[in-house]
């Protein structure tokens, strides 16, 4: 009885020193990833007016997207940094003194990580294609909006739909203008309008859909055309003024939200079931390519022959029983033989033509579905990594026994590294069609789940191969050998 109390206690001392650093090194990692994805579309986000909340939607949906690669680097590292510290400080090897393996160190950590890999799963089928939706939908929205308008001094300006402004100086209001030329394209009618003033006042209202110019002092000419694109002069207006209001239409620079489902069938916005779906839907394409194709090629060929049949020039010997090629050849005179030729090239041809069309239509869809099925396996092998991480971080920490975020990060960042470039060469040699999807996916968790499994069992088994002291060991015998080595070679360079 009292020892399952101890094991209680033992199980919520490590559940807490767990929590602790996953939590510290999850926010840390989304705060990395979100300032990377924030320094990537820099150029894009600055200057266009948006407003503080749209930005913050945009981080937000951002930081969803990173929970797949920021979650398997927090279980790892916070493995390694909870049972660094239980070995830094002596207390695996107390808990062995007292019966207590290290396994059971490990399971209640290890049913942690399978609650982890279950959410994980339930994030990235559920909740990951809702958020890379919105976020690319947004994305998209902010790549089309037009920067802010600035009208800068001495510089023609087309920012403005059917408007070019120039102004010759700003005051430091940022209102009060000099020497403003206005061309008003506006009016798709026959009528070119241009104004200019010696001064004027430039304002926005306060919701921002309009720009005011007060001008004061100037002159309209209004140039009357056939149509817009005639360039021959008929009447012009001078319209002279004292003081004008124009109100020009700031529309074009609003923020505008576009309909997020034209994106809703890319394969990074669908579930499991829906991922199934257009799976089965685009082979149900390669197969009926592949047989409306093979239908196709006989067709033409047999249209050849009832061609060649019903030409007026063939006229079949009486004695001919078998349709053998030769045979049909040798009915034919000299002129019918070029035209079958020709007519034989040309169907070559249509044929070559239309075998490529179909080809590359065929690659097209294969490709289409590679995409949708290597989706698909993302949704187990990315939980399947997070509990195959901590059995990685769990051995790595008890044998290294250092705790803090100093040594235990840079091995987790090592691993972490190690396992994305491997899988990041298997999914690109996957979506390249070199591997099956299946293979492309599974094959970096295979490799993660025997080094897992390797390491695991080795130190649960207190194996000497992962025993530090045995490799600093081995280590300095190395040494003292390359030492006695080069001694002997130095020695004989003297004799």
């Amino acid at each position: 009885m009292k020892k399952s109390i101890k094991l209680k206690k033992l199980d919520l001392y490590l559940i807490k020193s767990f929590i602790g650093p996953l939590l510290v090194t999850f926010i840390i990692a989304i705060f990395v990833l979100l300032m990377q994805f924030l320094w990537s579309y820099i150029d894009e986000l600055a200057g266009k007016g948006l407003s503080i909340s749209v930005i913050l939607q945009l981080m937000f949906y951002a930081s969803a997207t990173f929970v797949p690669m920021s979650l398997p680097l927090a279980i790892l590292l916070s493995s390694l940094m909870t049972y660094g510290n239980l070995g830094e400080n002596y207390e695996i090897i107390a808990a062995k003194a007292s019966g207590i393996s290290l396994w059971k160190l490990m399971k209640p950590l290890a049913i942690v990580s399978i609650l982890l890999a279950c959410f994980t799963f339930y994030f990235s089928n559920t909740i990951l294609p809702k958020a890379n939706l919105k976020m690319m939908s947004l994305l998209r929205d902010v790549r089309e909006q037009k920067p802010t308008l600035n009208i800068r001094e001495g510089i023609f300006n087309k920012d403005l739909d059917n408007y070019v402004i120039k102004v010759e100086k700003k005051h430091k209001d940022g209102k009060h203008v000099e020497n403003i030329i206005i061309y008003d394209h506006s009016d798709f009618g026959p009528a070119l309008r241009i104004t200019t003033a010696q001064s004027g006042i430039m304002e926005t209202t306060p919701d921002e859909r309009y720009l005011i110019f007060t001008l004061f002092n100037g002159m309209s000419y209004v140039e009357l055309r056939e149509n817009r694109d005639d360039y021959i002069r008929i009447p012009l207006q001078r319209i002279y003024f004292d003081e004008q209001v124009l109100h020009i239409d700031l529309s074009s620079f609003a923020f505008q939200r576009s309909d997020p489902s034209i994106l809703k069938e890319h394969y990074k916005m669908l579930n499991l079931s829906q991922l199934k779906y257009y799976i089965d839907s685009l082979d149900r394409d390669l197969k009926n390519l592949i047989e409306n194709h093979t239908n196709m090629l006989l067709m033409t060929f047999n249209n050849f022959w009832i061609y060649v049949a019903n030409d007026s020039n063939f006229k079949p010997m009486q004695n001919i029983t078998v349709n053998t090629f030769d045979s049909l050849i040798n009915l034919l005179d000299d002129d019918s033989h070029r035209e079958m030729y020709r007519s034989a090239s040309e169907h070559v041809l249509n044929n070559m033509n239309m075998i490529d069309n179909q080809a590359e239509l065929y690659r097209s869809i294969k490709k289409s579905k590679t995409y949708y099925e290597i989706e698909w396996h993302r949704k187990f092998t990315l939980s399947l990594t997070c509990l195959l991480l901590f059995f990685i971080g769990a051995p790595l920490g008890a044998i290294i026994r250092k705790g803090g975020m100093g040594f235990p990060l840079v091995v987790s960042v090592i691993v972490f590294v190690l396992y994305y470039i491997i899988t990041i060469l298997f999914e690109k040699t996957a979506k390249n069609m070199l591997i099956s999807p299946f293979l492309g996916m599974w094959l970096p968790t295979f490799i993660l789940l025997t080094f897992g499994l390797w390491i695991s069992i080795k130190t649960i088994k207190d194996s000497p191969l992962m025993k530090a002291d045995a490799w600093i060991k081995k280590i300095n015998n190395i040494n003292q050998y390359f030492k006695k080595l080069f001694k002997i070679k130095n020695n004989n360079k003297w004799h």
